[in-house]
């Protein structure tokens, strides 16, 4: 949508009362066609705006939609977010991440957020499919990170942490993270993360983080077996809640974690997961592409791996698979 048009949005909002078509156009330097133009461009992204002759033009109620308007509003943070991409439907906005980054000055778009309404086609971990209803927060963070390929998973972490914190804050809910990238409340998922990277030896050129979030999305929407395993932030709540607000707070979370593990602040950053993590210190199952075991999840290194003890004693570091609480 043309920035005149949220000029226009900009100008009910701060409006007192009604505003005529004259009063706009005259505040605005365009014509009044060109004011009911841009009235009829917000009201397709969701705002109620009230008209009349005698009266004029008047804001009832900004939109539900997670447009970066809304979001910038809020956003307290320096570089993520600062630039954003809107769809309102894409088959996953990891996708629109590889187009974007194979294309242009991965530099330049550093911090940016992709953002759409609905996915046709989320992927999680494994190449799983993601359900990525309306009413949710489906987001890929373009990263151009100075951090040394072996520790790329503190990004992830911090991504999970960020989640955590947010739901915490802005709702007062007991978030915990389930390794390897999941949030969880209580025994129901609610959030995952998934990290692809570009790399070459040992020099990391870009990071795609994408975070998928069950926030105004009715449990009902989900097939029967999703609904005893997720949650969502409405279920939890009773009732819908803001969307722009959270990821505002959420990119402000990241960020300000994102930024110690450039700063190699690995420890605070180990030491802050450890604290909301659902995993440690439970029986778990793991299962990787090579084998199946259990043991007891005892803790998380330093490159994000979890250490379990299996039955005999021995330790075994596990990098990457499925794991699952018993």
């Amino acid at each position: 949508m043309p920035d005149s048009a949220f000029r226009v949005l900009e100008i009910l909002e701060h409006a007192t009362g009604p505003l005529s078509g004259e009063a706009i156009s005259n505040g605005m330097g365009m014509t009044r066609s060109a004011v009911w133009k841009h009235i009829n461009e917000l009201r397709m992204m969701g705002y109620d705006i009230s008209s009349s002759q005698k009266e004029g033009y008047r804001l009832t109620r900004t939109s539900n939609k997670l447009l970066p308007y809304e979001i910038h509003k809020k956003l307290r943070t320096k570089v993520i977010g600062k630039k954003m991409r809107y769809l309102e439907n894409t088959p996953s906005t990891i996708w629109i991440g590889k187009e974007l980054t194979s294309e242009g000055d991965v530099e330049k778009m550093h911090g940016m957020v992709i953002i759409a309404e609905e996915q046709t086609g989320g992927v999680g971990r494994m190449g799983r499919a993601w359900v990525s209803p309306i009413g949710g927060i489906w987001i890929t963070i373009v990263l151009k990170p100075n951090v040394p390929v072996d520790h790329i998973f503190m990004i992830t972490m911090a991504g999970s942490i960020a989640v955590a914190r947010a739901i915490r804050k802005e709702f007062d809910i007991g978030a915990l993270i389930k390794w390897p990238n999941d949030v969880f409340i209580g025994t129901k998922k609610v959030a995952g993360l998934l990290l692809e990277l570009s790399a070459e030896a040992d020099v990391v050129h870009h990071c795609l983080l994408s975070i998928g979030i069950d926030v105004n999305v009715p449990i009902s929407n989900f097939s029967p077996e999703l609904q005893d395993r997720i949650t969502s932030i409405s279920a939890e709540m009773g009732h819908e809640v803001d969307r722009a607000s959270f990821l505002a707070r959420i990119l402000k979370e990241f960020e300000s974690r994102y930024l110690l593990v450039e700063s190699g602040e690995y420890d605070a950053i180990v030491q802050e997961w450890k604290s909301i993590s659902c995993t440690l210190e439970n029986r778990v199952q793991i299962r990787t592409l090579k084998n199946s075991f259990e043991g007891d999840a005892v803790d998380i290194d330093e490159f994000g791996a979890l250490i379990i003890r299996k039955e005999n004693g021995k330790l075994e570091r596990v990098i990457a698979g499925d794991c699952f609480h018993q």
